[in-house]
């Protein structure tokens, strides 16, 4: 495949996330909403499930694309059924605008995932340095050793001091390191702190890392897309609950983790999101969870507030589909009708003809009432820049029979394709 089709097949993909990640979302939230007062366990699982969902399913449609790249056609048939599934369609207006601007789509895209990963790398290299040069502490080292057995941790675990740190995190899958401030070594009472790293105890035996990091990959690469931060951030929060149940069960004391947190929020310490911190979450939910978790008040209602993650998503399809350019005034009853005697035929580029190259393009042209093109695109490539500005620029001169509708003359889009031959 050309780097032409890589590119138009990366695009699409990118764009039909639009609605495909609204549908997710919107999946999500209902079903999180019937789990609202479930296990967090239970809630974990869905929003994980929604969040593998936003991987996988542009992941399948840019491999069914790359074969043999289907072009705007089909993706605009795709469109046209999102726009059902809001309510409205949005048919060839949205196909037309997305096909002429791939190129710019994905290159935008390109840069601001490039900047979001080198951004990860940097805080995983960060933690890198860190577990590898910050101070160790034999005491707490011991006390770390003791707690992981409690938890059935067999892995050599290691803990660094860190100054300037705002919270206990944990990093590493092989070998986990937790960071520790070192302002809470020296002005945290102990058995708090050992709380805390009961807490992130559990990320490790429950390997929260690991999905994390794919949380980080799957941010990257649909960064433009709020559902997506929306579902990553609700796995963070049930995450954090899990890990407070998995901490305090094994304590024995769910009030020295409350009051831990409690003493973390007076704190204000900053969320780190590449590695599991202690101070995830909603704090003073999961306080009030730890010390009264059978209290009727933490049983949540079905309320408004759930349901503004679904209104937002499906305002936004909404939008989406009906701010659609229109393809044209009216729909034609017959479409418009090129007169190639009206202009001359493409000219072979000299590169093109020199290298021997061949191929199909295929072109949407906006024609005028009075026949004149008002706009000319490619819509799919025949693999050759130059044959397709060659037969794009020269096919726009062409006039055309414009389209009808109920006998009148209307302004509208028609497909035409030129065959690129030797001899």
């Amino acid at each position: 495949m050309s780097a032409a089709g890589v590119v138009a097949s990366i695009g699409w993909t990118l764009v039909h996330f639009l609605w495909q990640g609204a549908l997710i979302g919107c999946a999500t939230a209902l079903l999180l909403i019937v789990l609202r007062n479930a296990r967090p366990q239970a809630r974990y699982l869905a929003a994980c499930t929604g969040l593998a969902m936003c991987l996988a399913w542009p992941a399948l449609g840019l491999a069914l694309r790359l074969p043999g790249h289907s072009g705007a056609q089909e993706d605009a048939v795709l469109l046209f059924a999102a726009g059902l599934v809001a309510g409205s369609p949005a048919g060839a207006g949205w196909g037309a605008l997305f096909a002429g601007q791939l190129i710019p789509i994905v290159g935008t895209w390109a840069v601001c995932a490039l900047a979001l990963a080198l951004r990860l790398v940097a805080g995983l290299l960060w933690l890198g340095r860190a577990a590898a040069h910050e101070r160790q502490d034999p005491a707490w080292q011991a006390r770390l050793d003791g707690l992981a057995a409690q938890f059935g941790i067999g892995r050599a675990l290691r803990l660094r001091i860190v100054q300037g740190l705002g919270s206990p995190v944990t990093a590493g899958w092989w070998r986990p390191v937790v960071l520790v401030p070192a302002a809470l070594v020296s002005g945290m009472p102990a058995p708090l702190l050992e709380a805390l790293l009961a807490h992130e105890l559990a990320h490790i035996r429950r390997h929260d890392y690991l999905v994390n990091l794919g949380q980080n990959v799957v941010e990257t690469l649909f960064f433009y897309h709020p559902a997506v931060w929306w579902i990553s951030g609700r796995i963070r929060v049930e995450r954090e609950r899990i890990a407070d149940d998995v901490a305090a069960r094994v304590l024995g004391e769910p009030r020295r983790l409350a009051l831990a947190l409690s003493e973390l929020e007076k704190r204000q310490f900053a969320t780190h999101h590449l590695a599991q911190a202690a101070n995830g979450g909603d704090l003073m939910s999961r306080i009030k969870r730890l010390i009264r978790p059978d209290s009727p008040s933490m049983k949540e209602a079905l309320n408004w507030k759930a349901a503004l993650p679904i209104l937002g998503l499906a305002m936004g399809a909404a939008a989406f589909v009906h701010a659609a350019p229109p393809a044209s005034a009216a729909d034609p009853d017959v479409a418009a009708v090129a007169d190639f005697r009206s202009c001359q035929r493409p000219e072979y580029p000299a590169e093109s003809l020199a290298q021997k190259h061949t191929g199909t393009v295929s072109l949407a042209f906006l024609v005028a009432t009075d026949g004149a093109v008002k706009e000319a695109k490619v819509t799919r490539s025949s693999g050759h820049r130059p044959l397709d500005e060659a037969a794009r620029e020269a096919l726009a001169k062409c006039m055309f029979k414009p389209a009808s509708a109920k006998g009148q003359p209307v302004e509208a889009w028609t497909a035409v394709q030129y065959v690129w031959t030797l001899g």
